[in-house]
């Protein structure tokens, strides 16, 4: 399948419909590819022995839509894949002990792929089951018939995401916190001002069970920064992500809530602003770094070179591992992500698709598996590389998600008509105080 994928003619002309439907299905094998069978746990990344990413297997539910209605796989066997992968999860141990896959009906960010346990220590986080909850819910919506498996994989997904107790995890403070560990109790960071947050607040607003307290959304919203940044105005995140993941799923095409009101925007034109702004950045280029321009950009969480110092071209520069590169404040090291400039697609169509062929210009693996790199650093030069730069050698299980589902946005709208359906997002989003549209 991998050499089968990989010969596919180069791109000689700008990407039509048919190109950014082979974009989205060498993307999508991942999530066939890269799934325990067993249990439907998908790997973080594709370093062997990656554990799963709770965020990564919400995701590829949510891409589950797509694939019937790409024909991918016919519907029934694709709500038996969302029955097995919410009756495991459903079935993971739940408690305060530090071995546990989760608590409070939250998860840990990281669970072994074959036992769905903790791994690592890591923590407790609202964000990733957020993502969980959000990719049960797509399924839930959408998966509405009456066969057996389409009335359990409803059942399973709505216990999941009622099951959280979102008050629990504010600590007795207005706002929601990044988590929780066993060892150390909550994690002193809460999610305050524009970010992906933005869904975290309403799912938490939405639930029937345990919803958070009215006045959440209001504290997340209170230091959100309204900007002027190279002649637009715009409520300002410097990752590109965070103004693409909570539109995966809502449709924020005329709907505002308060802040919006008062700025007489919405959150879908905010995300076109932002995309703007990162290409307009790569086009100044204040730090120099190579291959920036037009039709270079796209500045998010990625994979990096790693944590180094090195001189280039006289100038001493650092070099980066994982971390959320942003722009046009940084941090920034070099390094490009050819993913999150297609999340971008619905918003700013007319710059992401000359971008789109510039990559795959770049050999950057748009026809191959899985889909682009998701991330490369022209400046960070490597001896003996097919590029003669660096190209993260993994691709992640949280990066193939927002390609697939925004192109998908893109040509059909298919996740924001299901989304809209589903009525924990509706309640959310009226209890956050949004009106107007097609609410």
């Amino acid at each position: 399948m991998s050499q089968m994928l990989s010969i596919a003619p180069k791109l000689t002309r700008m990407p039509t419909d048919q190109d950014l439907g082979r974009l989205q299905f060498t993307t999508l094998l991942y999530y066939l590819h890269c799934t325990n069978p067993d249990n439907g746990l998908v790997r973080d990344k594709t370093e062997p022995n990656a554990p799963a990413s709770i965020a990564a297997i919400g995701m590829a539910l949510a891409t589950l839509p797509v694939v019937v209605e790409r024909g991918v796989m016919i519907r029934k066997f694709a709500a038996k894949i969302a029955r097995k992968k919410l009756a495991f999860l459903l079935a993971c141990p739940q408690g305060p002990e530090p071995d546990a896959s989760g608590y409070k009906g939250f998860f840990y960010h990281f669970l072994d792929i074959e036992t769905g346990r903790r791994v690592w220590q890591c923590e407790l986080s609202t964000i990733d089951s957020a993502f969980l909850f959000a990719g049960a819910l797509t399924v839930a919506a959408y998966f509405d018939g009456d066969s057996a498996d389409e009335v359990e994989v409803r059942q399973l997904a709505n216990t999941l995401y009622e099951r959280a107790d979102w008050s629990w995890a504010c600590d007795h403070g207005p706002t929601l916190t990044h988590g929780w560990r066993p060892e150390s109790g909550f994690i002193p960071y809460r999610w305050r001002g524009y970010d992906e947050g933005l869904l975290l607040y309403i799912l938490g607003l939405g639930s029937r069970t345990h919803p958070l307290p009215p006045n959440a959304y209001s504290a997340y919203t209170e230091s959100y920064e309204w900007r002027n940044i190279y002649g637009r105005e715009l409520l300002y995140s410097g990752p590109l992500f965070t103004h693409q993941l909570s539109h995966m799923w809502i449709d924020f095409r005329g709907i505002r809530d308060e802040f919006m009101r008062d700025h007489n925007s919405d959150y879908f034109q905010n995300s076109r602003h932002a995309t703007y702004v990162q290409q307009q950045y790569a086009i100044r280029n204040p730090l120099k770094f190579a291959g920036y321009g037009k039709h270079c950009w796209g500045f998010t969480a990625s994979d990096g070179p790693g944590w180094i110092k090195r001189t280039v071209d006289g100038v001493e520069r650092e070099f980066y591992d994982y971390t959320a590169r942003g722009a046009p404040f940084g941090p920034d090291d070099g390094t490009v992500s050819p993913w999150v400039v297609v999340g971008s697609l619905p918003f700013a169509p007319e710059i992401v698709i000359p971008t789109v062929w510039n990559f795959a210009q770049m050999q950057m693996g748009m026809t191959r598996l899985y889909g682009f790199k998701p991330s490369f650093n022209q400046t960070f030069a490597v001896e003996g590389s097919e590029t003669g730069w660096w190209v993260t050698p993994y691709h992640f299980g949280i990066d193939q998600g927002p390609v697939v589902l925004m192109i998908e946005n893109y040509r059909t709208g298919l996740l924001w008509n299901v989304m809209r359906r589903c009525e924990p997002l509706v309640v959310g989003l009226r209890r956050a105080g949004f009106t107007g549209g097609w609410l």
